[in-house]
């Protein structure tokens, strides 16, 4: 996932090769998760970024097929809600995360959030790889 993110960049990616490492350590440590949207064998697009708690920063996203990125943020949302996610730090709002939802809070609060939610958990098993949507018939 990450790999797409860094090669689907026109003016460059800030995803170097330490930063790739490192967020695979964090997905070996079950901190950093993917949410990923395939085309039969094909990865189409979809989003990574960190947990703590009932908190998700999102890292990235990235699509190759219309809306596949949107596609995952929006399984992922439904899922992470029912499952007693709190929050998505989108980190930048912008005419696209605004279109998806996304709002800007002040700094104190999301640091009241942080503070809050990190301890939180959510359903047993809910980042455990798994099938979430199937759009194949």
């Amino acid at each position: 996932m990450i790999d797409g993110c860094a090669q689907d960049r026109h003016e460059g990616t800030w995803i170097t090769t330490s930063i790739s490492q490192a967020y695979h350590r964090l997905h070996e440590l079950g901190h950093a998760h993917s949410i990923e949207v395939w085309q039969g064998e094909t990865l189409v697009g979809g989003m990574y970024g960190v947990a703590m708690g009932e908190l998700f920063c999102g890292e990235s996203m990235f699509s190759r097929a219309e809306n596949a990125s949107k596609t995952a943020l929006y399984v992922f949302c439904e899922a992470f809600r029912l499952a007693g996610g709190k929050l998505i730090d989108c980190q930048v709002l912008n005419s696209h995360t605004a279109s998806l939802g996304a709002v800007e809070i002040p700094r104190r609060d999301y640091l009241e959030h942080l503070d809050n939610l990190r301890t939180g958990s959510l359903h047993d098993k809910f980042w455990v790889p798994r099938r979430l949507f199937s759009a194949e018939t």
